[in-house]
């Protein structure tokens, strides 16, 4: 969290935050404080997670926006975390700060345990659930009509601001190629069936596991954004948190085998053509440059620690290379899909 956000939190606005939604703070468990400030707190005896998150992150209408969509998803199926309204019958309540505030919600807790990267359970079984998830939550997003609040389009992010966050003259050239990428997005065809509501930061630490079963939560960052950007950031993370210190052959043969699986289960639950699966590069590519992005908007360029300063360093020479974090034969993954269908042995 910047700091100017820290200073104005407090324990006040945490215990007004909870009494709105008749919730104990007492014994409460911070989870988070990168984009949002994240509680564990009780209620009736039940865990619940309280969110609270500040004016210059997201609007009231992003966040409303935000939980409608996700109670839309619970209605239709999706093990997601249910959103609780508050006392006076409200998905967010609004805590005014100065001349800022912190919108509060409150959502169920998930059930089950977040599988870590060097946990036996991340493998082919979870891949293909988690794809299956992500085709469902597609698959029943097409006909999803908002109300009177509506997330925004994935080109208003304000993390695509490469020339406010990163260094001018150093980054001169990053800049540069970022701003072309963009371009080149912008003009790919959006229809019912490539482009929608997406969660766009499915990564394993925002879904938690159990009996089987993928339970998904923190829809902060979902945004109006092509399907195929829904594929790449799941696949992105694994490869990056596992092997981001390995050689490119190593990234890419991980990265291949991970997609196979997500494929699989996506393909179950939802249909999207061939072309955009071959756009995926394009995706990896774009969440290269929006961690980079994020990194020095969040963290002091002058004053990082080792590890801080490694996943700069390694992020920002990939770019410059022009290296994907793994490069993938996409027509093989694709004959792998068919074979598999028709019950051939792969």
């Amino acid at each position: 969290m910047e700091k100017w956000i820290e200073v104005l939190f407090s324990e006040e606005i945490l215990n007004e935050a909870a009494a709105r939604y008749h919730a104990d703070v007492s014994k409460a468990k911070k989870l988070g404080d990168f984009e949002n400030y994240v509680f564990e707190v009780q209620r009736d005896g039940q865990p619940f997670i309280l969110r609270l998150t500040h004016s210059s992150h997201r609007s009231r209408q992003d966040v409303e926006a935000e939980l409608q969509w996700v109670n839309h998803l619970h209605d239709q199926g999706l093990n997601v975390s249910l959103v609780h309204e508050s006392s006076a019958g409200r998905l967010v309540e609004e805590i005014p700060i100065a001349d800022t505030a912190f919108f509060v919600c409150l959502f169920e807790k998930a059930p089950g345990n977040m599988v870590k990267m060097d946990d036996p359970l991340f493998g082919p079984a979870l891949f293909e659930k988690w794809g299956e998830t992500v085709g469902k939550m597609h698959q029943v997003t097409k006909d999803y009509e908002p109300g009177d609040s509506r997330r925004e389009r994935w080109d208003e992010e304000d993390l695509l601001k490469f020339n406010v966050y990163l260094d001018v003259d150093r980054d001169r050239e990053i800049i540069s190629v970022a701003d072309d990428l963009i371009t080149e997005l912008k003009d790919l065809p959006e229809t019912k069936e490539s482009f929608g509501l997406i969660h766009s930061d499915l990564h394993s630490g925002n879904f938690f596991y159990e009996n089987g079963e993928i339970h998904v939560f923190d829809f902060d960052d979902s945004t109006y954004h092509y399907y195929a950007s829904d594929i790449a950031i799941p696949l992105y993370y694994p490869v990056w948190g596992k092997h981001r210190n390995d050689s490119y052959e190593v990234r890419s043969r991980y990265g291949e085998e991970f997609l196979f699986h997500f494929l699989k289960g996506y393909q179950k639950e939802n249909h999207l053509d061939q072309e955009w699966i071959k756009r995926i590069p394009l995706f990896l590519r774009l969440r290269d440059f929006v961690l980079y992005t994020v990194f020095h908007k969040k963290w002091d360029m002058a004053n990082l620690n080792e590890k801080q300063a490694v996943l700069v360093r390694q992020i920002r020479e990939r770019i410059l290379r022009n290296e994907l974090i793994s490069e993938i034969s996409y027509d093989k993954i694709l004959h792998r899909l068919h074979q598999s269908k028709s019950g051939k042995t792969i």
